[in-house]
């Protein structure tokens, strides 16, 4: 009953019922590395984002080559910012709306100088592509509690003086006279003294694993439905194929039977047919 499955028509079936299942489980599995990865972020913001600040010391290692595993963790650091190597960052939307980051040299009192970002800033109204003003840090000594944060790759594109096109540290280092650390840089926490008027802080990451488990089960459904629709195909074939054979049988059940033949007749003339012959030859 299923011999059809064989045939070359329904191999080619098969076979792209295998490809597009296939495809199904390859972007299941890539939903699930997705949630995988985006599992592990929100694992380092639960731990690191509010625990007890490090000192500079302690996390001076973490400036020269960030570890994965200690971002957003938060470090204490005293010295004074440097004003005339303040940068803003373009391109930085928050919450939807476009605008700047801004970006300043911090010089600890140890004699290392690492890069704070010190907040965001709306697009400006008065000059396009600038800051409408930018807020000027504390003078003097600060104590400062920032975020671990890597640097950002270089985008391959400038940007106009006193800006940057991304957080890039090795090239933002060749703008300053002095060297800079530049494997990470520090997300501003709080500083002290603070000063009336700041950029917006950054809000918290998000928390929420998003939607990459539920779109992954529903790929490897996609895959399985793929089969159990190429069965329902093969079976209604099958039930098919015995109805035409039961219509076909009964058709053949329902002719009329033809009739037996008569029997013929012998052509071999009897013994008193020959006798007869023999006298009408005589003239009798």
């Amino acid at each position: 009953m299923y011999r059809f499955l064989f045939s070359s028509k329904w191999l080619g079936y098969f076979v792209l019922a295998v490809i597009f299942a296939t495809g199904c489980v390859l972007l299941g599995r890539w939903q699930m590395d997705r949630r995988a990865e985006t599992l592990a972020e929100i694992n380092r913001v639960v731990t690191n984002y509010s625990a007890a600040p490090l000192p500079f010391s302690a996390a001076k290692a973490e400036f020269q080559s960030l570890d994965p595993e200690r971002e957003w963790a938060q470090v204490e650091l005293h010295g004074r910012y440097d004003v005339a190597g303040q940068r803003v960052v373009r391109n930085r939307p928050l919450n939807g709306q476009p605008g700047y980051e801004v970006v300043v040299p911090f010089r600890l009192s140890s004699g290392d100088a690492v890069v704070i970002d010190r907040g965001w800033l709306p697009i400006g109204n008065k000059t396009p592509g600038h800051p409408d003003s930018i807020p000027a840090p504390p003078a003097g000594e600060v104590t400062v509690v920032a975020r671990l944060k890597a640097s950002e790759p270089d985008l391959g594109r400038g940007a106009v003086d006193g800006q940057l096109a991304s957080i890039d540290l090795p090239s933002y280092a060749t703008e300053l006279g002095y060297p800079i650390m530049t494997g990470a840089y520090g997300q501003l926490a709080t500083e002290s003294p603070a000063v009336q008027v700041m950029p917006a802080p950054f809000a918290k990451p998000a928390t929420d694993e998003g939607t990459h488990l539920s779109y992954s089960l529903q790929w490897f459904a996609f895959g399985v439905l793929m089969f159990v629709g190429f069965g329902y195909a093969a079976r209604q074939q099958a039930r098919n194929a015995r109805i035409d054979a039961e219509d076909e049988d009964e058709e053949i059940s329902a002719m009329p039977r033809p009739k037996a033949p008569a029997p013929r007749k012998s052509k071999r003339p009897t013994a008193e047919e020959e006798e007869d012959a023999i006298l009408d030859a005589q003239g009798y």
